[in-house]
């Protein structure tokens, strides 16, 4: 009997790395799917209840960066990205696109399935997190489900837009993201507008939220936006 519900995607267009992973994972207890090109990742993602993607990045047909950046427009499914690329600048850049982790080839198959059970103990602790979070002792409220904030008790209005920016950074406190990050995770992939679009959305948030003795949305000179609390 399986210890684990989970199912993982592994992406790699060298079958022998993807048989070795699917033999650990699946004697882990995993359900595994795999994947040899990115059209055939991203279809059995789209048909699949995929809980965790392994990615390789330098795939025959769409780079694992390109694959990353459209999974994320609608999803948070934990992605561990695989490559062959050793410079720290392409770790940076993998992070920075929405991957959780990052490993370089050649691996130890038995540390990548102990960071696929890191990275999916930390996935179940989000799931049981409330729905509705509180800031600075109720100062500010959000009701995840019900798309609803208030400031002080008292609701307060905000554009699908705005929401979606905020309960953002409510699932990510202190972490710095790039107008750019902003664009994708928001706006999506295929935005062809302003980024300078999310400035006034920022301006917005912060209009309706921040006062006198809480300003939540800082301002990080030169990259983007944080959230404290």
């Amino acid at each position: 009997m399986n210890k684990k519900k989970e199912t993982i995607l592994v992406v790699d267009d060298e079958q022998q790395i993807v048989s070795v992973v699917k033999a650990y994972l699946e004697k882990d207890g995993y359900t595994v799917y795999s994947a040899f090109d990115g059209k055939e990742a991203l279809n059995i993602f789209e048909n699949k209840d995929i809980d965790l993607i392994v990615l390789d990045l330098m795939l025959p047909d769409i780079s694992g960066e390109e694959i990353c950046k459209k999974i994320r427009i609608n999803s948070k499914v934990p992605i561990l990205m695989l490559t062959a690329k050793v410079e720290e600048d392409d770790r940076v850049m993998g992070l920075n696109i929405g991957a959780d982790d990052y490993m370089i080839k050649p691996f130890s198959p038995k540390e990548l399935v102990a960071r696929i059970n890191a990275i999916l103990r930390r996935t179940r602790q989000d799931e049981v997190k409330a729905d509705i979070i509180e800031i600075n002792n109720g100062d500010l409220e959000i009701d995840l489900k019900k798309m609803e904030v208030k400031k002080k008790g008292k609701v307060v209005k905000l554009t699908p837009t705005e929401f979606d920016i905020l309960a953002l950074f409510i699932r990510n406190i202190g972490r710095v993201f790039s107008r750019e990050e902003l664009v994708t995770k928001i706006l999506g992939f295929d935005y062809e507008g302003y980024n300078r679009t999310i400035d006034v959305h920022i301006k917005n948030i912060r209009h309706k939220i921040d006062d006198e003795q809480f300003k939540y949305i800082k301002t990080v000179y030169g990259i983007g936006y944080k959230f404290v609390g």
